[in-house]
């Protein structure tokens, strides 16, 4: 006999979750990030403190609340953090990790460069022209690979792909240290004059020259980096002289 599944609804740790998420959304855009106190919100939403925190802790390991001792509780913008340390811990090699993010950067990039030249605003090109002069203008590496990563996320931003766009803020601490290594073998020139091409053909919105720009810088990257493509070992049967 097959029982069919009982649909079970949000606990209230779930709701309270919702609504506090709800609220740090509309505070970042709207207030200065402070949410009311744990018993203000309880009061507010009708629940226990207990729950409230609950929710809370959840939320903060989410990255959408930061929650400091004897201040407040904060709304921030670190979704992404999860996800970036469950990739140090699933691949723990740097080498290996930076050879896979060059391999999901060159699946993700090209196409944002191909959507941001299709449809970006004119006040997102301009934010894009403007770090891309901070690349030029920088003194030091430490300057210069923040300029390059608001770059690569400035692009995923103005995709309009909201999915894309955290993937590649959770890619750029792994990006961080491609291009701190990056930057310490060879000088930021390439790196301006790559950019400078992507940033050519998005403001003609020319977005295959965009994608071709971005392929081209990236596997660039990949050579900076000394990464060769991992070899993969033959299999040998187990049953050797078999099956001929």
């Amino acid at each position: 006999m097959i029982v069919d599944a009982i649909a079970r609804s949000p606990s209230l740790v779930e709701k309270v979750c919702q609504r506090l998420a709800e609220l740090a959304r509309r505070d970042q855009k709207e207030d200065d990030g402070w949410l009311p106190t744990e018993r203000e919100l309880s009061t507010q939403m009708g629940v226990s403190r207990s729950v409230v925190r609950e929710a809370m802790k959840r939320l903060e390991m989410q990255g959408l609340l930061e929650i400091r001792q004897g201040i407040g509780i904060k709304t921030v913008d670190k979704l992404h953090k999860p996800m970036s340390s469950a990739m140090e811990l699933l691949v723990p090699d740097e080498e290996e990790r930076l050879r896979q993010l060059v391999q999901i950067r060159l699946v993700l990039e090209p196409e944002n460069a191909r959507r941001v030249a299709e449809q970006a605003t004119s006040t997102q090109l301009v934010k894009l022209q403007a770090v891309h002069q901070r690349l030029i203008a920088a003194k030091d590496s430490a300057t210069a690979v923040a300029a390059d990563i608001e770059f690569h996320c400035g692009i995923a931003t103005a995709s309009g792909n909201q999915i894309a766009a955290l993937l590649m803020v959770s890619l750029c601490d792994l990006l961080r240290a491609s291009l701190m290594r990056g930057y310490s073998l060879v000088t930021t020139e390439s790196a301006i004059r790559e950019h400078g091409l992507i940033l050519q053909a998005i403001l003609e919105r020319n977005a295959s020259a965009a994608a071709r720009a971005m392929s081209r810088h990236i596997e660039t990257t990949r050579s900076e980096l000394h990464l060769k493509p991992r070899r993969v070992k033959a299999a040998v049967a187990s049953n050797k002289g078999r099956g001929r």
